[in-house]
């Protein structure tokens, strides 16, 4: 990537990106973070277990090396070896097992652990010796070595200044009885591996942060990128529009047939629509034949223009309807005289147009007001 295209990158990556670089295997990810978490697991078990480890192992040596005239009759050097094996297997299966959770601890933590099939496909790019040697003499290589020297010098520091602090001991241990020497030894060793788990620690707390904030630099996007990012997740105003259109078409198919008895719609004027019936003589009360909001609303609309069907907007009376009445049945008995007032300007349409009068206004009962998300207002 040229410097130029690079010094458009300004804008940090969008979710998608960060998700699309996670697919091909480019995670936040951090060696420190593991190793120290490995470390520090088995540190803390040596300092907890590490004691009956000891103990463990000198009754291995123990039982080993004793036997008596039963041993040499039945000789069984197998099942002498599991016996002996078993006394240890449990404490090791238990380091075990705490390393391994350590080791798939640290991915966790950083978001990045589980099964990427994209990541360990076959990539020419990976052949490249360029693409080695620019690795490895490149920035990020130059961190890595960094990082490894500041491993050895802060790991190697504490490791002279320990040997110097326990020097007089180490000397005398010469003259401790071999089970004082050993545990001498051992103690000396657990606080050896607790400060170097520490420093690692330490490292691994630096190394985090400088990993996300590389990888945040390496998926950095221009703002063209996120524009086109945006247009094709939400799709462009062509794809858009024909897909309202389809919508529509497929609203009008489901309240033609309704549309074709109504006497009159209500609209929001936008929002809503309902279409209602009344034939006197025929009708006990004003019916609901069609309703909806969004796209139903706007087919209810089209389909009344094409029809010829009046249309009056009365936003309250059009939302109390809606949320109180189903296609199909009566207007609710509150409504009808709000109903009845409208009905009988539309009967009268023609003669009331003639006379220049506008519609007639409606009170809608209090109990029967609602906002748009269908709350009593």
């Amino acid at each position: 990537m040229s410097e130029q295209d690079q010094s458009q990158k300004t804008e940090d990556p969008t979710p998608k990106k960060l998700a699309d670089a996670a697919k091909k295997g480019d995670v936040l990810a951090s060696r420190e973070l593991g190793t120290a978490m490995v470390v520090v697991v088995g540190a803390a078990w040596l300092a907890l277990a590490g004691p009956a480890m000891v103990g463990s192992l000198e009754l291995m040596v123990r039982d080993g090396l004793s036997f008596g005239f039963e041993d040499v009759r039945t000789f069984d050097p197998a099942g002498a070896f599991l016996r002996l094996l078993a006394i240890i297997a449990i404490p090791v299966i238990v380091l075990f097992g705490l390393t391994m959770i350590a080791a798939v601890a640290g991915p966790a933590l950083l978001g990045s652990l589980g099964f990427r099939g994209e990541a360990i496909g076959f990539k020419g790019s990976k052949l490249n010796p360029l693409s080695g040697v620019k690795r490895i003499f490149g920035l990020q290589g130059l961190i890595e070595l960094g990082k490894s020297i500041l491993k050895v010098l802060l790991i190697g520091s504490i490791g002279v200044w320990l040997l110097m602090g326990e020097l007089p001991g180490l000397i005398g241990l010469g003259a401790l009885d071999i089970r004082a020497a050993i545990y001498s030894v051992g103690g000396t060793f657990v606080f050896a591996v607790l400060l170097m788990a520490g420093a690692l620690g330490l490292i691994a707390l630096i190394d985090v942060p400088a990993q996300k904030l590389q990888r945040t630099r390496r998926l950095r996007m221009s703002k063209q990128e996120i524009k086109d990012e945006h247009k094709q997740s939400e799709g462009s105003p062509e794809v858009k529009g024909h897909l309202r259109a389809k919508q529509r078409e497929i609203a009008k198919g489901s309240v033609r047939k309704a549309m074709a008895e109504a006497t009159v719609v209500l609209t929001n004027p936008t929002h809503f629509a309902v279409a209602l019936r009344y034939k006197q003589g025929a009708d006990a009360a004003p019916i609901v034949v069609a309703r909806g909001r969004g796209i139903t609303a706007e087919a209810i609309r089209e389909l009344a223009s094409e029809q010829n069907v009046p249309m009056l907007s009365y936003p309250e009376l059009t939302r109390a309807i809606y949320y109180t009445s189903r296609a199909g049945h009566f207007v609710r008995e509150d409504l009808y005289l709000a109903v009845a007032t409208v009905l009988a300007f539309v009967f009268n349409l023609d003669a009331a147009r003639a006379a220049g009068h506008a519609p007639p206004t409606i009170a809608v009962p209090p109990e029967a007001r609602f906002d748009a998300d269908g709350r009593r207002v």
